[in-house]
């Protein structure tokens, strides 16, 4: 039997502001697998992040949690002490890469006293201890192709690439079970990003991380390293499929669409396809429509796609949910 190491129900996260209100994520549900690598893609302002903000169970400053639940481990990590989130969940169970994790380190600390005091923060580090701790830290490093000296640098001394492994490398030191990754590549050229996927695949092979959530909006990326794939579109899951299945046979009419976005190209440099864009815009989350929320934009609605938002529907042929009324009549 399959285990579940993340069950999300129902979860909702807004933003709360002199804005207004914006429903990032708006009744969210999945299950991550013990061993999946789990890819979550979709334009820009569809909840990715949202998403893993509230999964932490610490979301960051506006973003609220609304509703739903959110289990790791079976522990529901909002129906628990915040002291037991920052020193039992984060770090321990799971590990967390932001969105701009590049700046994420201290300018004005080297890399070895950034890490003492996260240890000291998560797990009481002594100072008898230092030592161990930072011998531990550099064997670490050395498994992810991170030279003994990186420690003592700061970070304006690293490449991009490297700052980026060193945060990876901090966020799996206490092989967590979970770890999970937002845009981790957006800001890596394409060697150094194949070089951070990698060393992805290598803390899923070595065991240090079992499992791994991750979070972009560059699908070729996410089809190097995932095993499934959850499609978002503004604040809800459209889609979730194989990998395979996403790339070769999308299911809802916003994940065919996006699929058609990227550029293919054949051997001589000629394009594979020809390139197509998505025409207009996302829906204004400050103000949600009732119906699909992607009806404005789709090339395939229906009347009552306007008025009700689909379930998700299955098929004797696709057992893949997707949440489209032009299912409806091929599901079980």
């Amino acid at each position: 039997m399959t285990e579940q190491v993340i069950k999300i129900e129902d979860l909702k996260g807004y933003y709360r502001g002199s804005f207004g209100v914006v429903h990032a994520v708006d009744g969210v549900s999945l299950s991550v697998n013990k061993g999946d690598i789990m890819g979550i893609a979709g334009e820009s302002g569809c909840g990715k992040t949202s998403l893993a903000e509230l999964i932490t169970g610490r979301p960051i400053q506006l973003l609220h949690h609304e509703g739903g639940q959110v289990y790791i481990n079976d522990l529901s990590i909002y129906e628990v002490d915040e002291e037991v989130i920052r020193k039992e969940i984060l770090c321990k169970v799971l590990g967390y890469v932001p969105q701009a994790s590049l700046n994420s380190l201290n300018p004005v600390k080297r890399i070895r006293a950034f890490i003492l005091d996260a240890m000291r923060e998560r797990v009481g580090t002594k100072a008898k201890n230092k030592q161990k701790v930072l011998d531990r830290v550099v064997e670490h490093f050395k498994k992810l192709g991170l030279e003994e000296s990186v420690i003592d640098k700061y970070p304006h001394e690293l490449s991009g690439g490297m700052k980026q492994r060193v945060v990876v490398g901090i966020s799996s030191l206490w092989n967590p079970l979970i770890l999970l990754v937002d845009e981790p590549t957006s800001a890596l050229d394409v060697t150094t990003q194949q070089l951070l996927i990698e060393t992805l695949m290598h803390l899923k092979k070595t065991g240090i991380v079992e499992t791994i959530l991750f979070i972009s909006h560059d699908i070729p990326t996410l089809a190097q390293i995932c095993s499934v794939c959850i499609i978002m579109y503004a604040g809800k899951i459209v889609e979730q499929a194989s990998m395979d299945d996403i790339i070769n046979n999308p299911q809802h009419p916003y994940t065919k669409m996006l699929i058609n976005s990227i550029a293919c190209f054949n051997p001589d440099g000629s394009a594979e396809t020809r390139l197509e864009g998505i025409p207009g815009r996302p829906p204004d989350l400050k103000n949600p429509p009732k119906g699909c929320r992607f009806y404005p934009r789709c090339p395939s609605r229906l009347e009552k796609c306007k008025e009700n938002y689909p379930p998700f529907f299955t098929s004797r042929t696709n057992s893949n949910p997707v949440a489209c009324w032009l299912h409806e009549e091929v599901s079980h």
